[in-house]
């Protein structure tokens, strides 16, 4: 059993303690935050202990989850790996870059594991269809959110457009080779919509559309790659998965055959729906990130993974002039 303490207990800190109180192998053993009216409340509604400050959690488990605003990570992990305590840090990992290999260089040195929460990872729609996500060639996300003012300290790439870029660079083996981008600011003073495009040196090629102000919530992803078309929602947790092979035998009474002047042979068209197996996103990437630390490997969505994304990130931002 891992002792584990939660930093942050927000919107996105309370799911995080639900979930935690639901996996057997974790002891929840408190949380902490500065907000001393939230942090009555929460110990009253969770019945568990409020910690008077944050080295009182780190010195009390084996594992720091750190759910707090982005602009405190950095202060949150720095301290809870100089006491050498595994880390699973909610995405963005940190606010900059230079933090964000400063983390790299103290989780070597404490050897710890070190898990960043990119929850799409763990998304079911994903899981079920990423087995048929094979080189492709093109990609297409749109992640559309309407407003909400929680996420305005941080602009809509490091908010929103985040989870795509670990997703891409989580199928795309390739390293990038152009990155084109436009945003503006319409709410906040920083970016709220904007459009990517990125070019990799094997040929892929990603747009994605990121935008918090607007009217319909949507996280689609579609794959493009030879033979084959994926499709993702991210949102409504479904999958469809279009296979084009060369036509073997007689067509069954409902195959969909392509065959025109201008392929060499008949084509079938297979249309397939995965199966979606139901979890919790949230729950499954604690519950991995326990598994890697008990089975010494490692983290499904590594410190690494989310040190490119947010390098990726800031790429993008400083191409966009606002």
């Amino acid at each position: 059993m891992q002792r584990i303490g939660v930093l942050g207990v927000g919107h996105l800190g309370k799911i995080h303690l639900n979930c935690i109180k639901e996996i057997p192998e974790f002891e929840l053993v408190g949380f902490y935050d500065p907000d001393e009216i939230v942090a009555e409340k929460v110990a009253h509604d969770y019945n568990i202990h409020k910690f008077n400050t944050i080295e009182d959690l780190i010195q009390a488990v084996d594992i720091v989850d750190i759910v707090t605003p982005t602009i405190e990570h950095f202060v949150c992990a720095q301290m809870a790996l100089k006491n050498s305590k595994h880390v699973f840090i909610e995405k963005p990992i940190v606010a900059t870059v230079e933090e964000a290999h400063k983390i790299m260089s103290l989780a070597q040195e404490a050897r710890v594991k070190v898990q960043v929460g990119h929850v799409e990872r763990f998304n079911p729609a994903f899981i079920a269809a990423k087995p048929y996500i094979d080189s492709p060639m093109f990609i297409e996300v749109h992640r559309l959110a309407q407003f909400n003012p929680r996420g305005i300290d941080v602009p809509v790439v490091l908010d929103l457009m985040i989870h795509d870029l670990d997703i891409i660079l989580s199928v795309v083996n390739s390293s990038i080779k152009r990155v084109s981008a436009s945003g503006i600011p319409v709410i906040s003073d920083s970016p709220d919509i904007a459009n990517v495009r990125l070019e990799f040196d094997n040929g892929c090629v990603a747009n994605i559309t990121a935008s918090r102000i607007s009217m319909k919530n949507m996280r689609k992803a579609r794959f493009f790659q030879r033979n084959a078309y994926i499709s993702v929602d991210f949102l409504n947790k479904s999958a469809e998965i279009v296979e084009i092979k060369d036509l073997e035998g007689e067509p069954g009474p409902f195959s969909l055959i392509i065959d025109n002047e201008f392929i060499k042979n008949k084509k079938e068209l297979k249309i397939i729906k995965p199966n979606i197996i139901p979890i919790n996103a949230i729950k499954t990437e604690l519950y991995e990130f326990y598994k890697s630390i008990e089975n010494n490997y490692i983290p499904p969505v590594s410190l690494a993974d989310g040190v490119n994304a947010l390098t990726l990130a800031h790429q993008i931002i400083e191409k966009i002039s606002y």
